[in-house]
């Protein structure tokens, strides 16, 4: 029987799974295909890492693992939604969750390197065996045009800016080799006394892969950080930083701790030793300072410090004022890629302690492509906002596959102990790559294979040629590891047929301008960049044109001729969460969810000549459509249809739309009672479920919520449960 992954997350979307699962399960079965589950939530794969500490009845394959081995072949069909990729915050939460609910899981530093195997981006790394082809479908951009989200308004004297490093920074210190042949390296620091510390052995690489060694200097940080923060407060704008502490996981953290101190230098000044004896040096964020403030010595000290620091120091941008949340209180709070966008949308502006909007200085350590965000905000300072009814679309093709770029570089990712060299050597003992550092200096390398640099060069043609769109590669010619990609990516284009094709290599924040100048005018642009910028760009443009990034089509052609589809960017919503817990209402939209079970059924259909399977495809892309423009997506507000009441309109309308087509008779046949109960219960199951709301409800777990309650709480009417079972 043919089978469809569908991957276990967390918080907002795993949430939704309860509800929307057991809906696609039912109507897959009509088609012969198994709709089957694996665990990659935090929780799941905490568990799995221990199962000698562990009951039976508590134990989980690695799920992740197993999932890893599937994207490498043929067979692949897997629908991923957005997970956790866990700070140390949250890695430690949930540890602590778990703990509580009977799980005899050790503490984090007695079992670090474990529990780090599944912190940060452990997830995606390990499922793209392929590259990103990530867009707006049509429904949802004519949607958008149709009913065009809010968007702040920008004035040319905006005092809103991006504050990035000019030298000592990852961009400015990077080297670049292509390897000539296979080989095994190593990664080591030669110190000043000329003793050797080896940080990385037995380094696999293969011939013609992409070799990137570069290194942040700490001092040059420290004085860039110190300036921004005076600037902020000569300016009177919000300070305000913005990291990826998430899947940066070890390099940003480090960088948030330089944020924390330099905001609170004086602090740190007088009580640094104290407050780094006690763990508390910034990393984890101000939030963790205060919360670690009682039992030392000076902790009152310290904290009428810390608050005269925030009385007389810059503004500090906000996560939730309400709650005194600032932006360096917790560093998964504020991501670069969601909340850049986010600003920029409102008007250049983020929230401060009062509760109003106000300009802010945006500070982005890295040069890498913090000028693609300075690009966009002198656009808004010269143009005004854009406008949604009538501003194109811009397709992202993103070079990820198999641990591509930056996000492959956790485990060649140090925080330099001495003065010395790092070298990065090959089995002869040549040097290849060389940085001359001082103790605290964060190096990383990383890796980008040939087969995927072949493969993303092929995809942005095939894209070009489907779509008929400009198409621009992302490329910056003064970054080593680009001008290496730019000779590579020359090369590979001469292999296709890309005659009447509009093709062309820029500098980002070349292509930036290009690509707003064309959104301007209605014009869709394809981006063609590496893994970072892919992840940055599908959430600045969809959130400017849609008003969110959940609504993007992802799919992910897997290299072995599997397929992954995923559910869109956007993080996993602990908000929504929140207002669930409290208010019983979940504003999670599925639709993203939608838009890749369509692909994933229609990729059965190619790859397994399953006709059905199209026809369900054909079927939900009409429910999705009739569900946006009769305006039965989740409501933000308690009291409204939520994530459960989209999801009974869904069914509803795809039941519908199988019913009435003509392709498949057997399939009509199926679906035309199914149909009549549910157009006539709708209305009545739809208030039912609002009537659910407006009261606080148990989830049994954040991280590992229960699944009876869980259950109970998303499936609440018993007799649209009983009309979708009746399929299976």
């Amino acid at each position: 029987m043919a089978k469809i992954i569908w991957t276990r997350t967390d918080e907002a979307p795993l949430l939704a799974t309860y509800s929307l699962k057991p809906i696609v399960e039912a109507f897959a079965a009509t088609a012969g295909i198994d709709v089957e589950t694996r665990d990659i939530s935090l929780a799941g794969r905490i568990i799995s890492q221990f199962p000698e500490a562990l009951g039976d009845d508590q134990r989980i394959d690695d799920h992740l693992a197993a999932l890893g081995d599937l994207a490498k072949t043929p067979e692949a069909n897997i629908i991923k939604l957005p997970n956790i990729s866990a700070s140390l915050v949250q890695l430690k939460n949930a540890i602590k969750e778990l703990q509580a609910a009977g799980y005899a899981l050790p503490e984090y530093d007695d079992a670090a390197e474990k529990y780090d195997a599944v912190k940060g981006s452990a997830v995606n790394p390990v499922l793209r065996e392929g590259n990103s082809d990530r867009r707006a479908p049509q429904a949802v951009k004519n949607y958008a045009k149709k009913h065009p989200h809010s968007m702040g308004e920008w004035s040319s004297d905006s005092a809103t800016e991006v504050a990035t490093m000019t030298a000592g920074d990852f961009r400015h210190n990077e080297k670049s080799v292509v390897m000539p042949e296979a080989d095994t390296l190593t990664i080591k620091l030669v110190k000043a006394d000329g003793s050797e510390d080896v940080l990385k052995q037995s380094l696999p690489v293969l011939a013609g892969e992409v070799i990137d060694a570069t290194f942040m200097s700490a001092a040059a940080l420290d004085a860039f950080l110190a300036e921004q923060v005076a600037r902020a407060k000569d300016s009177g704008v919000l300070f305000s930083a913005h990291l990826k502490a998430t899947m940066m996981k070890v390099s940003d953290p480090i960088i948030f701790g330089h944020v924390v101190r330099a905001y609170f230098d004086e602090v740190f000044r007088t009580y640094g030793e104290e407050l780094s004896a006690a763990g508390l040096n910034g990393e984890n964020g101000l939030g963790a300072i205060l919360a670690g403030l009682d039992g030392l010595e000076h902790g009152e000290e310290i904290k009428a410090a810390i608050d005269k620091t925030l009385a007389e120091g810059p503004a500090l941008a906000m996560v939730n004022s309400h709650k005194g949340i600032t932006n360096l209180h917790v560093p998964s709070d504020v991501i670069i890629d969601a909340s850049m966008p986010a600003m920029i949308r409102v008007g250049g502006k983020m929230w401060n302690s009062a509760d109003e909007t106000q300009d802010t200085l945006a500070v982005i350590p890295d040069s890498s492509y913090a000028g693609v965000y300075q690009a966009v905000i002198e656009d808004c300072k010269a143009h005004g906002a854009y406008d949604p009814t009538t501003m194109g679309t811009v397709p992202n093709v993103g070079l990820m596959a198999q641990k591509a770029e930056e996000y492959g570089s956790h485990d060649k990712t140090f925080k330099v102990p001495a003065n010395g060299t790092v070298q990065v050597v090959n089995s002869a003992g040549d040097v290849l790559l060389a940085h001359d550092v001082q103790a605290g200096d964060i190096w990383r390398a990383c890796q980008t294979k040939d087969a995927p640099i072949r493969d993303w060069v092929k995809l942005a043609v095939n894209r070009a040629r489907l779509s008929g769109m400009k198409t621009i590669f992302w490329l910056d010619p003064e970054r080593a590891h680009d001008a290496n990609l730019t000779t590579l990516v020359t090369n590979y284009l001469a292999e296709h047929d890309t005659d009447g094709l509009d093709i062309e290599i820029l500098s980002p924040v070349d292509a930036t301008k290009v690509t707003v100048e064309r959104l301007r005018r209605g014009e869709d642009t394809i981006s063609v960049t590496g893994n970072v910028l892919r992840d940055y760009n599908t959430d600045l443009f969809p959130i400017l044109e849609l008003g969110t990034s959940a609504k993007m089509l992802s799919v992910v052609p897997l290299m072995a001729g599997g397929g992954l589809f995923e559910t869109g960017a956007g993080g996993s919503a602990p908000k929504h969460v929140q207002q669930l817990v409290e208010d019983n209402h979940l504003r999670w939209d599925s639709l993203g969810e939608f838009l890749a079970l369509a692909e994933s059924f229609r990729h059965e259909k190619e790859a397994h000549g399953n006709a059905k399977a199209g026809v369900l495809a054909d079927a939900l892309d009409a429910a999705t459509e009739k569900l946006l423009d009769e305006g039965k997506s989740p409501s933000r507000s308690t009291g409204e249809i939520d994530n459960r009441g989209s999801h009974l309109y869904l069914a509803t309308f795809w039941a519908e739309a199988l019913a009435a087509q003509e392709q498949d008779p057997e399939l009509a046949e199926v679906f035309a009672p199914v149909a009549k109960k549910l157009a006539a219960g709708v209305e009545e199951f739809a208030d039912a479920l609002v009537a659910e709301q407006g009261k606080a409800v148990d989830l049994g777990g954040y991280y590992l919520p229960d699944d009876a309650k869980t259950t109970a709480i998303m499936r609440p009417v018993a007799a649209f449960n009983e009309i979708i079972d009746s399929l299976k």
